[in-house]
């Protein structure tokens, strides 16, 4: 099966043209979103499935909508979005960023109201490294005296 068909519950072939599309890429923690922008009516796929299927919870939802909601273009364009690594919440931080890269290639004149909810900036924010001599990263092993 090709990258960019997808199966539905019915096992009808959905085939997803992204050529006349803009690509970048998104961060956060340890995931990595690969995603694609092109003009259409407001569909998000993320790994072949349905946004709505992928993301359970409402503020990962609500999370993702954000970068088209503020520029007011969520039924202007489709998103394609493949994302690796990390939890649920730093896929939908890496698919934020990608999204707002790829509207600001689209449209550079959206990067004002972007860049004010700070949507363009990667969160660089990671899991600090475990410490020899310490049980996690700050944590030390319990000290007795006696």
């Amino acid at each position: 099966m090709e990258e960019n068909q997808i199966l539905t519950n019915n096992k009808k072939k959905i085939k997803l043209d992204f050529k006349d599309s803009k690509y970048a890429t998104g961060r956060r923690k340890t995931s990595i979103a690969k995603v694609w922008l092109k003009k259409g009516t407001g569909i998000i796929h993320v790994n072949g499935k349905n946004y709505e299927s992928y993301f359970t919870r409402e503020n990962h939802k609500m999370q993702l909508l954000r970068p088209l909601e503020i520029t007011e273009l969520k039924t202007t364009y489709d998103v394609k979005c493949n994302v690796t690594g990390g939890g649920l919440s730093g896929q939908v931080g890496a698919m934020v960023l990608g999204i707002s890269k790829a509207l600001l290639l689209f449209d550079p004149d959206l990067k004002t109201k972007l860049k004010s909810e700070k949507l363009t900036t990667r969160d660089s924010r990671a899991v600090e490294r475990k410490k020899y001599g310490h049980k996690k990263a700050r944590r030390s092993f319990q000290f007795s005296k006696r």
